[in-house]
């Protein structure tokens, strides 16, 4: 069965409604949470995840939130933290995996860490039984893609276009997917413009997707109580797993 990876912003309405939010959807049907580390600049991420950031930001979130929080949810679902790699850097990487493994969280997602800079910090969260996600974009060589598919651990991040989340592009994945193939049997899920309406072209090929700005658009609806968000959510989530799977 493909695999559905689910996006959300710590702390965006509120803490509370993240540990409701990322329990729905472990119910839903969502098989890993990347649970985001709102961050000011957040380079990767397109205008939606953008906002629900700054949001949080403003909301006075704090870095112990997120620890605190992934104690609740993590012995619920496989749970990743996403982050860019600033907050790392000044907390100490030793620091993250003891938060880590004391919540229960299995790894990181850091997209702003190039596989070559990440080097030097792989053996420390692989020790501890712990997986640093490694990505893959269509705009890399054969070479490099062999490289980083050989030592992926847990699933391979694919890119799905050159640019931000949420844009909605699209690109002929298949040639790089059979690329990625020959050098691993690690999974590869696809992420970048995946929602319900593109998750079951996009899934062609690959063992999962990974969708963020569909869950975060529901979630910055303001004329929504939190009950009808987390409705929406879970029902997006179903969707998705169903077409994947179909």
């Amino acid at each position: 069965m493909k695999k559905l990876v689910a996006y959300i912003t710590t702390g965006f309405p509120s803490l509370d409604f993240t540990v409701d939010a990322a329990l729905a959807l472990a119910e839903a049907g969502v098989d890993t949470l990347e649970l985001g580390m709102p961050f000011s600049d957040p380079v990767a991420d397109g205008p939606v995840i953008e906002a629900a950031n700054l949001k949080a930001l403003q909301n006075g979130f704090k870095l112990d939130h997120l620890f605190d929080i992934s104690a609740k949810i993590a012995p619920h679902i496989d749970t990743l933290w996403m982050g860019y790699f600033n907050p790392f850097y000044h907390r100490g990487m030793e620091n993250f995996i003891a938060e880590a493994k004391q919540a229960g969280v299995n790894g990181f997602i850091i997209p702003d860490l190039p596989y070559e800079e990440a080097q030097p910090y792989k053996p420390l969260i692989e020790s501890a039984g712990l997986s640093l996600i490694d990505f893959i974009a269509p705009t890399d060589s054969r070479e490099r893609i062999g490289e980083i598919a050989a030592e992926a651990r847990k699933f391979i991040y694919l890119v799905a276009y050159a640019g931000i989340t949420g844009t909605g592009k699209s690109e002929d994945l298949q040639g790089i997917v059979s690329d990625i193939k020959r050098f691993t049997d690690t999974p590869v899920y696809v992420g970048f413009g995946v929602d319900q309406h593109t998750a079951k072209e996009k899934a062609k090929g690959v063992d999962g997707v990974i969708v963020g700005s569909a869950f975060v658009k529901v979630l910055l609806d303001d004329s929504l109580s939190d009950m009808q968000k987390i409705a929406g959510i879970t029902a997006i989530a179903k969707e998705i797993k169903e077409k994947i799977n179909t």
